[in-house]
């Protein structure tokens, strides 16, 4: 498919099918999605074993945290109130409440049928929208558009998924991200694949916008004073980079899954070089 690139756009935001979360990530073993290409990018060896189920990924509460405050700052307080249970038992004693890792707390999680949440994550999460409220372009972002919209197509041969933070009718991809410094976000971009993941967003979509590359933005906030919020468009040669090894890895994944040889990467001696 023949791409195009318009600093113009009128997305039609239809393109954009809404299902919860729960049932996006149950047709993972389906669909390709970014993080399952990002695994197979670090190590062939490691995308298998987690698609065998061999290893499970961890809730941990860092991912707690940034799931929530999605929700909160995309999404809004009515679907983040119902997504989620917040605060905890209070100790009638002291009038304060528990914390997370007593047992009152525990007993109270049990019974909540949803994520919890406790009164210092809460905390932080408002923190969090509020320094994304500080910053002029991020509202400007998320003025108009659409929350967690999920789009399937084949992209370069396999079924994808992608499920887009946030889609604007005119400025394309937003995606939110949380960091421990906004000074090192951009070498957390680059460690951790960002612009390759934004690739395969964007390039999923134009399956369905008739071969149309939207512009890509990616919306940073601090988890930490002074909870600062940064805005970056991500370069188009960076894009255009990341896609194309985006498409190798893909067309090393069909390899892999006909041959059933699921390299880790560090068959071969390498040369250590220090100076």
């Amino acid at each position: 498919m023949e791409t195009i690139v318009m600093e113009k756009l009128n997305i039609n935001l239809n393109v954009l099918t809404t299902e919860p979360a729960k049932a996006y990530h149950a047709k993972v073993g389906r669909f390709l999605s970014s993080h399952q290409l990002l695994d197979f990018i670090r190590c062939p060896w490691l995308h298998r074993k987690k698609q065998l189920g061999m290893i499970e990924d961890k809730d941990s509460p860092a991912y707690l945290v940034g799931r929530a405050a999605h929700t909160r700052i995309l999404e809004g307080r009515d679907v983040y109130g119902e997504a989620f249970a917040q605060g905890g038992p209070i100790n009638e004693r002291t009038g304060k409440p528990y914390g997370s890792d007593t047992k009152a707390f525990a007993q109270w999680q049990q019974v909540q049928g949803k994520p919890v949440l406790s009164h210092n994550q809460v905390e932080l999460i408002e923190k969090l929208a509020a320094g994304v409220s500080m910053n002029a372009e991020a509202v400007d972002l998320l003025l108009y558009g659409q929350a967690e919209g999920v789009v399937r197509a084949n992209y370069c041969g396999p079924p994808c998924q992608i499920r887009i933070d946030w889609l604007h009718p005119h400025q394309g991809i937003v995606d939110f991200k949380t960091c421990d410094d906004l000074t090192w976000f951009e070498a957390d971009a680059r460690r951790y694949g960002y612009h390759r993941q934004m690739a395969f967003y964007r390039a999923v979509l134009a399956q369905v916008l008739n071969g149309l590359l939207v512009p890509v933005h990616i919306i940073a906030v601090e988890k930490k004073e002074p909870f600062r919020c940064g805005v970056w468009r991500v370069g188009e040669d960076t894009l255009a980079i990341a896609q194309s090894e985006n498409e190798a890895a893909i067309r090393r994944l069909i390899q892999c899954q006909q041959t059933d040889l699921w390299p880790t990467g560090y068959e071969e001696v390498r040369i250590l070089k220090v100076a």
